[in-house]
């Protein structure tokens, strides 16, 4: 009889054990818990119900698991429409690190070497000149070049050209000469334009954001003898399976694009006077102009996190990423941007150095970037997870970012 109760008893405890332990598992993937990732996805819902941002899509992946994929709010919250999975982004300088992979593709065929100054490849450069002062503009005094600009410098934001973001009198005369008429009729030429405009600092000596991926993109013509547009397609796009990525749509395609919002003096949303051309495309820029997908990106990411394989095919060498993912500019990006603490920049991609000086979630060697409309990234490699977050909203903030890491790494409990 004693024996008997023993026997239901452990029973009992087996029993309430195992439920407990459904009830658990069936909350947790790839060690994230779900009720836990329910403050990030509260946030977007509130950003969104306080007509901050439009709607967005979520897509987080970690150890190969789909942990969550939704879309929330409006594609175009003017005429309620509702935002789906599959909508298309303008994803502006996300458009960046594709770039940077594309080329690094090149690199690994040993077309040339990251020492190699770009005059050797476009002479234009060999005569470049550096602003003395800033905020006399394009025709302020200028100084020749103490050393040529590498290409290394291009893939790192430190060869001294700028990309007419900033409020410096030379920034406004970028803007104007660069994206300005004449309008140029393929890469080659705008890029051409940008050495007629003197650098904002010597080659090396500063990190500031640039418009050089577009002289990425003029590389990759020459180095491959195809159209950036082709080379992207035929390299990474179609066998990543990014269907929905590229410079110009179809009208299918183009009517899932989400439409570009901005707040209004009295805080509803609005949508942006010019929204992204879809169609005629001519000019393969390496700074942005890309459209894509959630789901397209996350391939793309993908490859990354998996040491450059993905779907049978080797994109990239683990030890080409390893050094794509290093600092390469020392304290000088955290100098440029005073708030980003703890972190540096590599080839194509932010890096989180120091995660106690960054003072935000997240792991030594976690990667980052994000395009000027609020469309977001991670990949952290050490908890084999990526997040991506897009929505369409100007101007841009990197708050995203730090709420993204924040949010979504306290969701990690195994």
């Amino acid at each position: 009889m004693k024996l008997k109760k023993h026997l239901l008893y452990f029973g009992f405890c087996f029993l309430v054990s195992t439920t407990i332990f459904a009830q658990t598992s069936e909350k947790l993937v790839a060690g994230m818990s779900l009720e836990r990732l329910q403050r990030y996805d509260a946030f977007l819902q509130k950003e969104i119900d306080d007509h901050i941002i439009p709607g967005v899509v979520s897509l987080i992946v970690k150890d190969g698991k789909v942990i969550e994929y939704r879309a929330l709010g409006f594609s175009n919250a003017v005429d309620k429409v509702p935002m789906k999975q599959d909508d298309l982004f303008y994803m502006q300088s996300m458009t960046k690190p594709i770039m940077t992979v594309a080329f690094m593709m090149l690199y690994e065929e040993g077309h040339f070497l990251l020492t190699d100054p770009v005059s050797k490849y476009i002479p234009e450069f060999k005569n470049m000149r550096v602003a003395k002062d800033v905020n006399q503009g394009a025709n302020g005094e200028t100084d020749s070049l103490a050393s040529q600009i590498t290409i290394a410098q291009i893939l790192s934001h430190t060869s001294g050209m700028t990309h007419g973001l900033a409020t410096t009198a030379l920034d406004r005369d970028f803007r104007m000469k660069y994206y300005g008429m004449p309008f140029p009729k393929n890469i080659q030429e705008l890029v051409i334009k940008a050495t007629k405009i003197p650098l904002v600092g010597q080659p090396g000596k500063q990190w500031n954001y640039s418009a050089s991926p577009d002289v990425l993109s003029a590389l990759i013509e020459k180095f491959s003898g195809m159209s950036t547009a082709d080379f992207l397609q035929e390299r990474l796009f179609k066998p990543l399976g990014m269907i929905n990525t590229g410079y110009n749509l179809t009208d299918a395609q183009a009517a899932r694009v989400v439409k570009v919002h901005r707040n209004s003096p009295d805080g509803s949303l609005i949508l942006t006077t010019n929204q992204p051309k879809t169609s005629g495309n001519v000019i393969w820029f390496g700074t942005h102009s890309l459209f894509s997908t959630a789901k397209d990106y996350m391939e793309f990411c993908q490859m990354l996190l998996n040491e450059g394989k993905w779907k049978g095919k080797q994109f990239l060498s683990r030890k080409t990423l390893e050094l794509m993912i290093s600092n390469h500019v020392g304290d000088m990006y955290e100098k440029r941007i005073p708030d980003r603490k703890g972190e540096g920049f590599g080839l194509g991609f932010a890096v989180l150095e120091n995660v106690t000086g960054s003072q935000v979630l997240g792991d030594k060697g976690l990667y980052f970037w994000s395009g000027a409309n609020n469309t977001h990234f991670f990949i952290n490699p050490k908890e084999k997870l990526i997040a991506i977050m897009l929505t369409q909203k100007d101007p841009h903030t990197i708050y995203y970012h730090t709420k993204m890491r924040q949010l979504i790494h306290q969701a990690i409990v195994d």
